[in-house]
This record gives structure tokens, C-alpha cells and sequence, in this order.
């Protein structure tokens, strides 16, 4: 619940931005980042007088000419500027003819002259990715990783007739994550944020206010473009220093070593942590030790005995394979194809014809790459595949796989007829013996159907509160995990399986999981107990209890979700039909706490499965296990790959991200009131992404004089000190009626007194330990205010004398409208009671509803007028009469005011995951 504010991703947006001076610009470079840059100048009204780039391959234009064209602005393609060292005198005058005021390089691979450079009024400007003088020349994000820099970034600077040596305009730098690599760095930064500093480096130009700070030679370093011969990999040196050779060199030139003779490429490098799966030894050229051929891929040791693991492998024919399928024995037997299928390898012959169109005929051994095919077009072979077989799983790491047209027909027919199945899944247990049982527990990151380590290999440790001690280390995701988690659920959405079943099918599913939720009922019930200090006997009840009647819920909801006919005016003489559908919203991200860990994950995500949509959930940093049990579980329940992602790790790095990510639709999010706000406003920055918030509380219980006393003291009771307090809808302040207010507080006293506090396992145990240290210390803090301010303490206000987190059930009276412990929440176990004169209704009324939350409250009374009456003036999201905690899974819930809008359970829940789509058709 715990959420730093602190931006770690730069906001990328130009478009909100109106700037009064403006220049003629022409842009000399190429690439999809020059046709951005371009695109973004003539949004804020810059004046692109020319587009000079490079000519036509194999009759494509480049990304930059393609919108140039497009808009009507001249396009000159002219192959090269200069010969033997000296200016093309008709390519300058063409240039000087469109009278530009600045050069705007964004991207630029020729080599263009200086009197083109020094031309216009305000010079030319140029974007270098790195941190100048650092990393001049060609290769830079290459060797900001090959040479395991901390921080990355980019300079715009100021064109002369060095190499990358002018005056500096504007630069901005980023943290390299661990497991960078060269795309991941691009994308995630020097992208988004380039075209950025490129626009506002034009308008400070043109508003006079660019600086042109000289650069220094200190620190300076010029490295050339790498080339294969000279990018094999030091096996003799620290783990680090062999990922940061190998992830520097992806995809191109590719690091490479020696193994059993052949020259073998290294792709796809990532730092392990301390656990290393087992596998089979490797001999490799020049380690310090044999690697290990594992399910994951190929571990290497560093001379540090410290390990890295790599995906993929290349051999020198160009085939590339799974590192994990290094000794798979022969060849996979090839398969016959039908005669549909081969029509459809006809086709997809036709769509290799369409990109290798200087190769006059696609035989059966044609090689995609020695054809002359880029990274560019395996995107296009995908998705161009994907467009004719919708749900076709098919990613670019195929065609490096199968590189001949042979080899991919018969990939695609297996994929496509489903004999090309994953290996079941293998999963890392962290083990404990405990409560009569061996519980065993994830720890991993789930994406796409997989556990698998953080991108940046960290972990945390997780902390029983019974005691203190450490259960297991955790999977500290990153923003990288993320990103590759929205990918996934992403496209389980758009292509995979889920978004084409049936709703029945659909329901099915869930029904299945909810099941197997109910198998493991004990096991989770533990896992809930060690972690979050549950009490094992509610954990079994509710905690989990609850869970599985959501699922199954929600399941029953499926097949029931509809539209309607809307009568409309006529179009005379012709009619017409309106009618409304409910579709899904496509990625949602859920963000849970730590109270109940896995009955809000399943308050949130049956409603958000149910409707079809796909998910990545974000568990509470100090309660991640149960998330993490229950990913296993839908995997077992058949539920596709990328419809469920898990993402453990900090609210300010994951969750912010969440909140960012323009990929996203939907954020449902239970929490405090001030991380909610911060949701809100990211969500709305960043693509007005749909909120839902259940936030903080300060729920009132009134109890009048005519109340059932015996029901009224064990409700009042229960209202308060469930689940040690640790409750959203907890009673923050009871009003007891004058005249029974010493009897009531007497009797809360002896029921206090009866409660047993210790292990949460031992199934007498009343009153478990609180969540975690920090929270402790904090109702600690609560109590200590509220004695200073003068209430009364009648039983507890400090933690108990033995190891573990535990909290004394606490009890204050006379406590005071303007006081701290009758307006802020405490999320403990501690009841707050003021009293209230006989008869005073209304006064009660207004002191209850004089709080800027709304998310529950209660009244006890045997008068139903006088109940009802109050119910209707209570301004909260639910009203509790003569009872309290009652939640269902069919009915709302959610607050008002601070405490939050959109609801949990019930039909209503299911409307936060849907939108509406209204379809007019004229007949």
C-alpha cells in the first residue's frame, strides 16, 4: 500500500504545448525517430520547409519520406552528398533552395557537408545517444553497455566539423537497468524522451534562449562500430563484464564464443541471482568453468563464479535455437501438410515473395536473412501473418528459429495445428514445513504463463510478523517486467485464445480455478497466515473462503453479460435499429493490498476476468506469496498464457509504471487516499486510462440506548478488532448513546480481556500480529497522540512483550470531536468511542458524517423507523443495521467521498471492466 510519489519515468508529451516563435526547419536523416521528430515540429507549428533522407530500398521509402510525402513537404533522396571529400555542387543548391533557418538532424547516416551544416541562420542541430564526450562515434547505446555504464542518455548538440565534438545544447540522462539492453534502453528512454528534447531544443532556438556549452575532452572516449571479427566474448572475466559484452552486441554484431568447435552466437543475456536451476555441464572455450544447458537456457560463469543466462543461440549457417534446446537429439520429424495448409504456405510464400523482392524466386531452402531480410521486415512477416491467421501465436523469435522457408512452413503448420506445445510448467519452489504441512510457495515474477526471475535479477525478502524471520526472497520486478507483462496480457488480448472463447467457456474456467482454489484451501489459508498474520481459522473462512465464492461469482456471470435495443427516431422512409454491447477494456491493472492479499485479488480480478479482459497484478510489496500461489493455480486451470500477470515489487517503480503505461485501460486499485489521488492523476496523464479506488476509511457505528446490548457489544467488537483491525471498513469510531455508555464500555472491557493474542496457526487464537514492523510503530505512535490529547486509554496502546508484531486490542473513551484519533484512521485494533446525548439524533448524524470519507458505517437500534432514518442520512457506500462486516459476494462495495469511487462484487463490479458500445443500423 506503501507508494512513493516520485516520477521515475519522464512524461513524453508535446502535443499540450503552444509556442509563439517559429522557424523554417529542414530535416536531414531518416529512421522511424526522424519521422517522429518531424511529425511532433509540425505539430507545435514549425515550418518544415524540406525533408532531405536516403533513397528508396528495394522500393521502400523510409519512415521519414513515407510522412513527408504524405503531408505535401518536399522530399529530396539523395544517395550520398559528397564525393572524394568534397560537396556535390547540385545537391547544395537544392539544399539552399528551400531556405531553412535551422538544420534539424534527428537521425542522420550520411556524411553532410559544412557549408550545408553552417548554412542556415541558426546552424544545424544533432541528436547523439549518449552522455557527450562519452561514447562519440557510431555505436554509443552499444558501448554505454558494453562498458557497464550506471546511467545512459542522450545530447543534443550543436554540428561542427569534428566527430561528435560541438558545443552542447541539451542533455538528459537515465539509470541503465541490469538487464538493459540496447532496444529495451532505446524504447523504454532514448525514443521517447529524444524526440522530446529535440522539439524543445528547436523552440529554445527559436525563442533565443539555447545555451552552446563547449565540451570538455575530459572523460572523453571514441569508440568505432563494432564488427564480428572482433566481438567474441572474454569468457575469463566477471559475470557482469561478459552480460554487459553480450547484451552491448544484441542483435548486431552478435558476441560470440567457441563451443565444441563451432563458432556460436550469444543472444538474449541476463544476470541470475542467487538461484541457478540445475542442468546439464557444457564445455565452452576459454570459461573458467563449464556452463549449464537449463530448462531456462544457457548459464555461463564469470571468473567471479557468478552466473549469467543466455536464450538463444546462433550457429554460423545463420540458424538460431533455444539455448535450453542445446542437446535435443536430431532434427523434430517433418510433418505432411494438408492440402489447406498447403494453400496457406502458398500464401505465406507470396507474403516472403512481397518482402525479399530482389530475390527472384522463394524455393524451399531460401534463407530470409541471406536474402537480405532486416529486423524491420521479421516484424512485417509477423504481423502480416498474424493478420491473415488471427490467434496465431507468432513472435519475432520465431523466424530467427526457423530462417529457411522450409524450416518456417513447418514451424507454422505445428504452431498452427497446436502441436508445438510448451513444456509443462516448472516452477521454483521457495519450501516450509509448517502447520502440519509442506507449503510450498512461487517466488518468481509470472509473465506470459512463466515464473521467471526479475529482469534485474533483485529480490526481497518477505517477513512472517508472527515472528519476525524471513519466509523467502521475492522477485523485485522492474519496469521492465512491466512493460513485458502488458505485452503479454496484451496480446493474450488482441490475438490469443481468451478473447475469442466463448463466454460459457469462459466461465467454465474460472469455475475450474475456483476449484482448484478449494483444493488448496489449507494451503493458502497458511500462506495467508505466515504472511500477512491472519489468523489461520479466518484466513480459511475468508481470506480464502471468500475468494473462491467470488470466482465462482463471477464465473455464473459470464454468459450473462448484455446490451439492449434502443427504440430510436425513424430515418423515413427507411427504419432503423439501435442496440447497445458491453465489450471488454483490454489490459487492466489491479494494485492489491496487504490486509487481505488474496481475497482483494479476487474481489478485483473475477469481475475483470469475467468480462473478458486480461490482467497484470501488482500484489503488496510486504504480501506478495499468495498472489504468487494463485498464479500457479490458473495455469493448472488451463487459463491461457498472458491472461494473468504478476508483477511483485515496490508501488513507486511497478505501480507507477502501471499507472503510465499507455497500454493500459483500466487501474483498479485498493490502498490509501493520497496514493489514490497520485493514481488518479498519472492514469489521466498518461492516456485517461479508467480508474476504480477503494481508499482510506473512518466508518461510523452509532448504537443507541435501545439496541440488543449482547449483540451490540459483540458486533461493536467485531467491527473493530476483525482481522487484528487491519479491515478498510473497521469501525473508526464508534457513538455511544449517554446513558448505556459506561455499561457498554465495561462489558467491551471483559470481552477484551478474553481474547487470546498470540500465533496465528493455533487454531484458539483470537487476535494475530499486526502486518508488518512499520505499521506497528505506527499504531504505537496513534496511541501515544491519542493520550496526549487527552482521551482516556482504558485498555492496551502498546505492543505485546514477545517476538513478532503484535498489537494490544486497545480502548480509548472521551474522545473529543476535533481530536487526531477521532478523524485520521488507524488500521488497528483500536476502538475510538465518544458518547453522544440521548435522543440526539441529528447531532449524531452530523458528527458521524463530519469526515471526508464514506465507505461504511452501522447503526444499532431495535426502532427500524429510527434505523432506516439514519441509513438514509449516513453518507457512506454501505450501511450496516444491527450487524457489521456483513459483505457478499453479490452485493456492492465501495465508498464514497475520499474513501474512493467504483465498486468491488455484485453487477456492479462488472461495469468497472466493460464499456459501452452503442450500434445504429439503418435497413
Amino acid at each position: 500500500m506503501l507508494w512513493t510519489a516520485n516520477q521515475i519515468i519522464r512524461k513524453f508529451s508535446t502535443s499540450s504545448n503552444y509556442y509563439q516563435n517559429k522557424l523554417r526547419l529542414a530535416l536531414i536523416g531518416q529512421s522511424l525517430f526522424g519521422q517522429e521528430v518531424y511529425t511532433n515540429l509540425r505539430k507545435q507549428g514549425h515550418k518544415v520547409v524540406g525533408v532531405f533522407t536516403v533513397p528508396d530500398r528495394d522500393g521502400k521509402a523510409d519512415p521519414l519520406a513515407v510522412a513527408a510525402e504524405k503531408d505535401g513537404t518536399p522530399v529530396f533522396k539523395f544517395p550520398r552528398w559528397r564525393v572524394k571529400g568534397k560537396p556535390i555542387p547540385e545537391v547544395v543548391e537544392a539544399y539552399k533552395a528551400v531556405g531553412a533557418e535551422l538544420n534539424v538532424m534527428p537521425f542522420c547516416s550520411q556524411f553532410i557537408p559544412m557549408n550545408v551544416i553552417d548554412h542556415p541562420a541558426h546552424g544545424s542541430i544533432i541528436y547523439h545517444p549518449s552522455i557527450l564526450p562519452l561514447h562519440r562515434g557510431a555505436s554509443a547505446i552499444n558501448w554505454t553497455l558494453i562498458q557497464g555504464d550506471k546511467k545512459a542518455g542522450f545530447s543534443i548538440f550543436w554540428a561542427d566539423d569534428g566527430l561528435d565534438t560541438g558545443p552542447i545544447l541539451l542533455q538528459r540522462e537515465c539509470p541503465v537497468e541490469p538487464n538493459d539492453t540496447v532496444d529495451s534502453l532505446y524504447n523504454r528512454f532514448l525514443f521517447p524522451e529524444g524526440i522530446k528534447a529535440m522539439v524543445e531544443s528547436v523552440q529554445l532556438i527559436a525563442d533565443g534562449k539555447a545555451t552552446r556549452v563547449p565540451q570538455t575532452e575530459d572523460g572523453a572516449s571514441y569508440e568505432g562500430i563494432q564488427k564480428k571479427s572482433n566481438s567474441k566474448v572474454n569468457l575469463a572475466q566477471p559475470a557482469e563484464a561478459i552480460h554487459n559484452w553480450i547484451r552491448g552486441h544484441d542483435k548486431v554484431p552478435g558476441a560470440w564464443t567457441v563451443i565444441d568447435g563451432q563458432t556460436v552466437t550469444l543472444y538474449g543475456s541476463s544476470m541470475l541471482g542467487e538461484s541457478v536451476p540445475a542442468g546439464q555441464p557444457l564445455e565452452i572455450e576459454g570459461a573458467s568453468q563449464p556452463g549449464v544447458v537449463t530448462k531456462n537456457g544457457l548459464v555461463l560463469y564469470g571468473s567471479d563464479s557468478k552466473a549469467l543466462m543466455v536464450k538463444n543461440l546462433q550457429y554460423e549457417d545463420g540458424k538460431m535455437i533455444s539455448a535450453a534446446k542445446y542437446f535435443s537429439s536430431g532434427d523434430t520429424a517433418r510433418v505432411e501438410l494438408t492440402d489447406d495448409e498447403k494453400k496457406m504456405a502458398e500464401e505465406i510464400r507470396d507474403i516472403w515473395k512481397g518482402i525479399l523482392s530482389n530475390v527472384a524466386a522463394i524455393e524451399e531452402t531460401t534463407d530470409f536473412f541471406k536474402s537480405g531480410a532486416a529486423s524491420m521486415d521479421v516484424v512485417r512477416l509477423v504481423e502480416e501473418i498474424k493478420q491473415k491467421c488471427a490467434g496465431l501465436q507468432l513472435q519475432n523469435e520465431d523466424v530467427y528459429m526457423a530462417t529457411t522457408f522450409q524450416d518456417f512452413i513447418q514451424m507454422f503448420v505445428r504452431r498452427l495445428r497446436g502441436e508445438d506445445q510448451e513444456e509443462e510448467m516448472v516452477i521454483d519452489y521457495a519450501t516450509k514445513d509448517v502447520n502440519n504441512m509442506t507449503v510450498k510457495m512461487p517466488w518468481q515474477c509470472f509473465i506470459n504463463g512463466k515464473f521467471e526471475d526479475a529482469e534485474n535479477g533483485k529480490t526481497a525478502d518477505t517477513i512472517n510478523p508472527a515472528d519476525g524471520s524471513v519466509i523467502c526472497k521475492v522477485a523485485y520486478a522492474s519496469v521492465g517486467d512491466v512493460d513485458r507483462a502488458v505485452a503479454a496480457a496484451k496480446e493474450a488480448f488482441e490475438v490469443g485464445p481468451w478473447g475469442r472463447m466463448n463466454p460459457r467457456d469462459r466461465g467454465t474456467l474460472l469455475y475450474k480455478l475456483a476449484d482448484l482454489m478449494e483444493e488448496h484451501q489449507e494451503e493458502l489459508a497458511t500462506i495467508e497466515s505466515i504472511d500477512s498474520g491472519a489468523v489461520y481459522t479466518l484466513a480459511l473462512k475468508t481470506h480464502v473462503g471468500m475468494s473462491i465464492q467470488t470466482f465462482r461469482y463471477f464465473a455464473g456471470w459470464c454468459d450473462k453479460i448484455q446490451g439492449k435495443t434502443i427504440p430510436i427516431n425513424q430515418a423515413r422512409p427507411n427504419r432503423n435499429l439501435t442496440f447497445t454491447k458491453k465489450e471488454p477494456l483490454g489490459v487492466c491493472a489491479i494494485v492489491i493490498p496487504w490486509n487481505y492479499p488474496l481475497m482483494m485479488l479476487a474481489w478485483k480480478s473475477a469481475a475483470c476476468l469475467a468480462a473478458g479482459n486480461t490482467l497484470v497484478l501488482k500484489p503488496a510489496q510486504v504480501t506478495p506469496l499468495s498472489a504468487l500461489k494463485f498464479a500457479e493455480l490458473t495455469v493448472k486451470a488451463g487459463i491461457p498464457k498472458g491472461v494473468i500477470n504478476i508483477v511483485p515489487g515496490s508501488g513507486g517503480m511497478v505501480g507507477q509504471r502501471m499507472s503510465d503505461h499507455p497500454d493500459i485501460r483500466k487501474l483498479g486499485f485498493t490502498g490509501s487516499t493520497p496514493i489514490g489521488k497520485q493514481i488518479m492523476k498519472s492514469c489521466a496523464l498518461s492516456n485517461l486510462k479508467k480508474v476504480s479506488l477503494e481508499l482510506g476509511g473512518k466508518s461510523p457505528l452509532i448504537i443507541f440506548s435501545d439496541c440488543d446490548m449482547d449483540k451490540a457489544v459483540r458486533m461493536g467488537m467485531s467491527s473493530v478488532f476483525f482481522n487484528k483491525g487491519e479491515n478498510c471498513i473497521a469501525a473508526g469510531r464508534l457513538f455511544v448513546e449517554e446513558s448505556i455508555h459506561d455499561e457498554y464500555i465495561r462489558r467491551v472491557v471483559e470481552e477484551i480481556k478474553k481474547m487470546k493474542v498470540g500465533d496465528p496457526l493455533h487454531r484458539s487464537t483470537d487476535h494475530g500480529p499486526q502486518n508488518h514492523k512499520a505499521h506497528m510503530d505506527k499504531l504505537v505512535e496513534y496511541c501515544e497522540v491519542g493520550v496526549k490529547e487527552g482521551a482516556t486509554l482504558v485498555y492496551g496502546g502498546k505492543q505485546v512483550d514477545r517476538p513478532g508484531f503484535f498489537m494490544e486490542p486497545t480502548l480509548f473513551t472521551d474522545v473529543e470531536d476535533h481530536m487526531f484519533i477521532a478523524k485520521e484512521e488507524s488500521f488497528g485494533p483500536i476502538m475510538v468511542v465518544s458518547k453522544f446525548k440521548d435522543g440526539d439524533i441529528d447531532g449524531v448524524l452530523s458528527r458521524a458524517n463530519d469526515t471526508e470519507f464514506g465507505l461504511a458505517s452501522g447503526v444499532f437500534t431495535r426502532d427500524i423507523s429510527k434505523a432506516m432514518y439514519v441509513s438514509e442520512r449516513l453518507d457512506a457506500g454501505t450501511v450496516f443495521i444491527n450487524t457489521y462486516n456483513k459483505t457478499d459476494v453479490a452485493s456492492p462495495f465501495g465508498g464514497f467521498k475520499q474513501s474512493g469511487f467504483g465498486k468491488d462484487l455484485g453487477e456492479d463490479a462488472l461495469n468497472e471492466y466493460l464499456r459501452t458500445k452503442a450500434v445504429t443500423v439503418e435497413y
